[in-house]
Order: structure tokens, then C-alpha cells, then sequence
């Protein structure tokens, strides 16, 4: 029985010790095999992320350029400083390491102390983005400390990283745009195009040990970055020059409350060569408020109000009113109300209107006037235009018929995007009544749209549509990018000119730029014309209607837009003053003078040849030759031999300074002051008060006080005046200094309403 009992006794043993086994190891085996085959990956994945450490570095951003390859934006180096603090010893070292990168880098002591105290940590970054400067005080403390600490030489590392710089500061400010603290573009091109600037950042992938503290950096592998692609624009930089200046002196010289825009574009590829939009911002601070008025008014400001205010002064200076604002065009829209009645035959060169002063368009309508309130009396179509009469216009609009007004005006681009390559562009609206489709128009509708009144438009989009009657009426899509770049420079991508549709013929668009010429040279254009170049142009001066800045006041858009040369046009220019107020606001006074001063440098800047007249050849410039070190009788001779009429000042044989400069524009006959002697030099002359003179009179002044004229503008002896000059009155120059003196016709206006 005993036996039997053991017996029994072992063989229960045996059998729970096989069952042990089997649900163990079968336990086991279900924990491996869930392990590797069912969470394999994953934990695979998990073991690596605590065996590796994965840094991003940052890919150079890729350069912004001019169509004549001149910078526009660039990244350049700058440096990251990183801190190890494993390879502190002890407290002593960290607080003395700390102390002097404060102190180098401008940070907080205990910030840096804070970092120092990561015993098990290789890599705590410190500061982005420093300069060279700092990076060379850095590593001189690295050699120092070196040399004082053996262990710390590897404490310190600096990694490169980039910064973007924008060489001229606020130059295209609103095309260019600016990138935030992580190289990201915020808006203008940067924005646009952020995708292909970029790049691909590179990485760093350190091994950690069993604790899963960084190892050193022997121990890194890195994957260089792979830097993004660069950009060439449409832009023209000496271009853009000439449209920023003048719009600044413009804003002064009128007393512009809510800035100005140009645009300068080529009628036939839809390239933008400039966009001008003041005023500006400094790339380079881009949320430092520009706008020093503005600035004090938010210093005045606390809490929540301040913080407010200021992101509302932001968002106006960032935004780029050439395609982001709409407007009422005013009279430069009869360009395109012309035309379309041309185009359908509405009108045609022998149709005449009779304007008494007023007009009522449809009866139970209040009569709407001309600007000239005595009447023009009986007009031809091309003398309506010239003459901007608002009533002729809306006999026009009215024989064009409400259809017909409304397909010309979405073929003409308005009411839709036009599609520039830059972010934030928006569309002009068009009549809309509650309850009737877009397009329904009302009799009154029809007769103030068709002399730019009631519909708003984009800046960019009139300019576009005036460049398809310039082009022979094919309308373009304006853009702003021209050659996509690799990083070592090789073009990856060209914009091709894009031509959405013919608006017109080219016999009304041929029709339409000799009116517009005629304009420009005797009707209410005249200002904006320039000596030696066909210029065809409208000005236009619109009530901003619900939008004064006070209840009862009346505040206007000055507008001129025109193109050259009218027999073979290559350039649209739009200048847009938003709310100028000085004693001048029409456009005719405010819009066009500036338009005539930025025609008259790009015309010759791009090798428009000038033709001028017989009158006008009698004050075209001359460049001044180089009089400096000739004898006397040899200096007089070449002075007279290039046009000049010479005046010696002082007893000496041989000249030592000349005014004007050689290479200084003077006119024809214009005085050259030769200098003898060094006391001679010392001479100065008062400037005069030249406006509000004829030519002809101006002339007489500057005579008699002894310095050079040079005319810009008109220069018709019978109707025009000076209206400013380039030196002010009283300030004392050498005698011989040139003063430019800008003409121009002041009786002329061309308000809408």
C-alpha cells in the first residue's frame, strides 16, 4: 500500500510538473511570439528612439533675385550655440561657464545655469541665430577654456544655422515679404513661394547609451541638408527704385493720409517690373510699426488695447494695397467704357455729345455734373475722352447698353482675380441688388459705372486692363516670377507669358492709344506728360464713398494710368494716391505730375528712343563734359563746343572745379561756373521761388539769380506752370547748381461726382 501510495504520489508529481512546463513555456511562448511577431515592430522602432537622438538641421533658404540678378533677399550664416554639460566636473565650472556666455551673448545668467545643471545631457541648445560676432567672442572663450579645463573643450559646440537678411531694408517690402523665427514665409513672395525656398533640413543622429544620455559627438552620423531653391522675379530693381522715390516725395509734396500705390508693367508679357506700395516697412523689422505717428499713438496705449492696436497697424502695413485693396476707379475707367463702345459700335470717331454742365440720365434721376459746370458743348467721342465729361460718357454707357457694359467688364479682368503670383489678391465689386442675379444693372447703375463710379477695382486689375488696349487688346496675366533656380543655379523652371483672351481688336485698341495720346499731350492728361515721349494716359479722381475718415468730409483716390509709347506701347504705369490732403487732390494735380516723373527716367532707362519737338528741343538736358584741369582759353572753348555758356570764377590759369559736376543733365545753353582759385569756390547764390511761373518766366528768374533750370513735364509756353521744384526756395547753393522745375497745367480737373 505504502509503495502503491508513493507510486501514486509521483505520478501526480510528474503530471503537474508536465502541465507546469507546458503552460509555462507556453506562456512564454505566447509572450515571445505576441513580442516579436505581433509588437516587434513597434517596440523595434521604440528601442531605436531610446538608442538615438534625431536633430533637425535647418537648410539654407533660398535667395530672392531681380530679373538683373541683383539680391534681393538671402540666408547667411549664422550660428547655433550648444552646451554639453555631462562634461562638467562641478558646480564651479557651470556657474563660470554660464557667467561668461551671458555675458557674450546677452542672456540671463541663471537661463544658462539652468542648462548647466543637465548633468547627463550632450546637446541643451542656448541661443539661435547669433552673428559672427559673437560666434568669434565664443571661440576665443573656447580656447581659453581649453586651456584651463581640458575636460571643457568640448563643452561649447556652434552648429550653423541661417538668418534672412533683406539688403534694402523696405525696398518691394510688399512683394518681397518677410519669414518668421523659424525661416517659415509669412507673406509676399516669401510666402507664396515658401514651399520652394525651404528646402530640405538636413539631421543629426546621435547614439545614447544604456542610461539614455547622449554620447559624445565622435559619435553623430549627419545627413546634410539639402538647401531650397532660389527665385528670380519680373521685378527690376532700378525700376522699382524710381517708382518708390516718387511715390514718397508724392506723399509729402500732397499730404497723403493712407499711402500710394505704382505699378509698372509690360503690356505685352503681363511681367510686373515694378510694384510700389508706400508706405513701407523694413523687412528686416517687420513688426516694429513702421509709421512713426502711428508708433506714438500705440506707446500711449496698455493692456489689451495696445495689443490690439498694434496687430491693426501691423496688418495695414503688411498689406499690399496693389492687389489686396479695391477702389473706385474714377475716370480712368472711361478708358475701358471707350473702348467697348468702339468695339460694338456704339460709338465711333464721328459721333459728337452735347454737355451743358449737367445731365440727367434717366428721368426721376437726380442730374449729375461735369466738372466743368459751364458745359464742353458740343464734342466729338475723342474730344469726350479728352475733355472727361461725365455727362458725354454717360450718353455713351447708355448707347453701350447695360449686357454689353457688363460682359466688357468681366472681359476686361475685372470682378475675378487676375492671378498674380502673390497672396492675398482680391476683386472688385461689381452693382449687386438684393434679390437680382450679379450683372442685373439699374439705369443709374449703368450712368455713373460708365465713368468709374459705383464699381470698385484693384489696382492691378486696372493696370492690367489698360495694358490690353495697349497691347493690341489681349488681355495677359500679370506675374511676378520669372525663373525658378537650383541651388547651384541652374533654371529649373521659366514662367512663360500667359494670354487669357482677346478683349478687343487691334484696330479699336489702335484707335483708343492715339485718343489717349491726344489726351496726354491737350486734353486732361496733359501733366502727365513727358517731353520727347508719346505718352497716352487718363487721370481720374473718385469720391470714397462710406469711407471718409470723418462724417461730412469728402476724402478722394488721384489716380493716372498710361502707357509708351503710344505708337508701339511697351510699358503700363498705374499711380494710385489714396486720400491726399493738400489743397490738391485731383488727379490731374496730384497723380499725374508724379506719373511724369516716373516716365520720364524709365522711358530712357529702358533705351525708349525720345523724339522730341522743335520747341522742346530748345530745354532738353545735356550731359556736362569734364572741364577740370584745361587752361582757360581750353575749357571755355570745349564748354562752348558742348552747348554751354561759360562764366570764370577767379584769376587763376587753370580750372580746379567746375558746376555742375561733369556728367550732370543741364540744358542747352545752360551756365557752366569754372573755378580758378579755391577762394572762388566758396561763392553761393540764394534759390528762388519758381512756382507758379510760366517757362518762359522761370527761365528769367534763374537767370538773374544765376543757377540752371531743368524742365520736366510739359513744357507749352501758352498753358502750363511751374508747380515744384527740386531745391527749396531760399536754401543757398553754388552758382551753376541745376534746380528741376516740374510743369504742369493746374486748371485742369476730373472729378467724378
Amino acid at each position: 500500500m505504502g509503495d502503491n501510495f508513493l507510486s501514486g504520489i509521483k505520478k501526480r508529481s510528474n503530471v503537474l510538473l508536465i502541465l507546469l512546463l507546458v503552460f509555462g513555456f507556453g506562456s512564454i511562448f505566447c509572450r515571445l511570439f505576441y513580442l516579436h511577431i505581433i509588437q516587434g515592430q513597434a517596440l523595434s522602432e521604440r528601442a531605436i528612439d531610446q538608442q538615438l537622438s534625431d536633430t533637425t538641421v535647418s537648410a539654407k533658404r533660398g535667395s530672392i533675385y531681380d530679373r538683373n540678378g541683383n539680391t534681393l533677399a538671402s540666408s547667411a550664416s549664422v550660428w547655433k550655440v550648444i552646451l554639453a554639460p555631462v562634461y562638467f566636473e562641478d558646480d564651479k565650472q557651470r556657474e563660470y561657464v554660464s557667467k561668461e556666455l551671458a555675458e557674450i551673448l546677452g542672456m540671463d545668467y541663471n537661463e544658462i545655469l539652468q542648462l548647466a545643471n543637465k548633468h547627463d545631457s550632450y546637446y541643451q541648445t542656448v541661443k539661435r541665430r547669433i552673428e559672427s560676432d559673437e560666434r568669434d567672442k565664443i571661440l576665443d572663450f573656447v580656447k581659453e577654456l581649453s586651456k584651463k579645463y581640458q575636460r571643457l573643450s568640448s563643452v561649447i559646440v556652434l552648429e550653423e544655422d541661417y538668418k534672412r537678411y533683406y539688403p534694402y531694408n523696405d525696398f518691394a517690402a510688399s512683394v518681397i515679404g518677410f519669414t518668421g523665427s523659424d525661416g517659415q514665409g509669412l507673406s509676399g513672395i516669401e510666402y507664396q513661394y515658401d514651399s520652394y525656398l525651404t528646402g530640405v533640413p538636413g539631421r543629426i543622429v546621435t547614439e545614447n547609451d544604456s542610461w539614455g544620455t547622449m554620447m559624445p559627438f565622435e559619435y553623430q552620423q549627419k545627413e546634410d541638408a539639402q538647401d531650397g531653391n532660389s527665385l528670380v522675379l519680373t521685378l527690376d530693381e532700378t525700376i522699382q527704385h524710381f517708382l518708390e522715390k516718387n511715390l514718397k516725395q508724392g506723399i509729402i509734396d500732397y499730404k497723403v493720409a493712407e499711402g500710394a500705390v505704382a505699378v509698372c508693367m509690360d503690356v505685352k508679357t503681363g511681367e510686373v517690373l515694378g510694384m510700389a506700395v508706400e508706405n513701407s516697412y523694413d523687412l528686416n523689422e517687420p513688426y516694429e510699426i513702421a509709421d512713426e505717428s502711428a508708433r506714438k499713438e500705440v506707446e500711449k496705449l496698455t493692456g489689451s488695447k495696445k495689443e490690439e492696436r498694434t496687430n491693426e497697424l501691423l496688418a495695414k502695413q503688411w498689406r499690399n494695397k496693389a492687389i489686396s485693396d479695391s477702389y473706385y476707379p474714377g475716370s480712368v475707367f472711361k478708358i475701358i467704357t471707350a473702348a467697348a463702345a468702339l468695339e460694338e459700335h456704339a460709338a465711333d470717331l464721328d459721333s459728337t455729345y452735347f454737355c451743358s454742365g449737367s445731365l440727367v440720365p434717366y428721368e426721376g434721376v437726380q442730374e449729375i455734373r461735369c466738372h466743368n459746370t459751364a458745359g464742353h458743348g458740343s464734342q466729338t467721342f475723342a474730344e469726350a475722352l479728352c475733355n472727361s465729361c461725365n455727362p458725354a460718357f454717360m450718353m455713351i454707357g447708355k448707347s453701350l447698353g447695360a449686357e454689353k457694359y457688363w460682359e466688357y467688364f468681366q472681359s476686361f479682368g475685372f470682378n475675378s482675380r487676375t492671378g498674380v503670383d502673390l497672396p492675398g489678391e482680391a476683386t472688385g465689386l461689381f452693382f449687386q441688388h438684393d434679390g437680382e442675379p450679379e450683372g442685373s444693372m439699374w439705369p443709374t447703375d449703368l450712368a455713373i459705372g460708365s465713368f468709374g463710379q459705383g464699381i470698385t477695382v484693384t489696382p492691378i486689375e486696372m493696370v492690367t486692363a489698360v495694358s490690353t488696349v495697349a497691347n493690341g487688346g489681349y488681355a495677359v496675366k500679370p506675374y511676378i516670377v520669372k525663373q525658378i533656380l537650383d541651388s547651384r543655379g541652374n533654371v529649373v523652371e521659366t514662367a512663360e507669358p500667359v494670354i487669357k483672351r482677346q478683349v478687343i481688336s487691334k484696330e479699336t485698341a489702335a484707335t483708343m492709344s492715339q485718343i489717349l495720346e491726344k489726351n496726354a499731350t491737350e486734353g486732361t492728361a496733359k501733366n502727365g506728360y513727358v517731353a520727347g515721349y508719346r505718352i497716352a494716359g487718363k487721370t481720374g479722381t473718385s469720391e470714397k464713398i462710406g469711407q471718409s475718415r470723418k462724417p461730412g468730409q469728402e476724402d478722394y483716390i488721384a489716380s493716372y494710368c498710361g502707357f509708351a509709347p503710344a505708337d508701339d506701347p511697351q510699358i503700363a504705369v498705374l499711380v494710385y494716391f489714396d486720400t491726399p490732403t493738400g489743397e490738391a487732390y485731383y488727379g490731374s494735380q496730384v497723380a499725374a505730375p508724379v506719373f511724369a516723373n516716373i516716365m520720364s527716367q524709365i522711358c530712357p532707362y529702358l533705351g525708349i528712343e525720345a523724339q522730341y519737338t522743335e520747341d522742346e528741343m530748345k530745354y532738353v538736358d545735356t550731359v556736362a563734359g569734364t572741364y577740370i584741369n584745361l587752361g582757360i582759353d581750353d575749357a571755355v572753348a570745349q564748354a562752348r563746343e558742348d552747348g554751354f555758356e561759360p562764366f570764370i570764377c577767379g584769376n587763376g590759369d587753370t580750372v580746379l572745379a567746375q558746376v555742375p559736376q561733369a556728367g550732370s543733365e543741364i540744358p542747352r545753353g545752360g551756365r557752366v561756373m569754372l573755378y580758378t582759385t579755391n577762394d572762388s569756390t566758396k561763392e553761393t547764390v540764394r534759390v528762388p521761388d519758381l512756382v507758379g511761373y510760366t517757362v518762359e518766366q522761370v527761365n528769367e528768374i534763374a537767370a538773374e539769380y544765376n543757377i540752371n533750370v531743368s524742365f520736366s513735364g510739359s513744357v507749352d509756353l501758352d498753358s502750363v506752370y511751374s508747380y515744384a521744384q527740386s531745391i527749396s526756395p531760399d536754401e543757398k547753393v553754388s552758382p551753376g547748381t541745376v534746380v528741376t522745375v516740374y510743369f504742369g497745367n493746374n486748371d485742369v480737373d476730373d472729378t467724378v461726382m
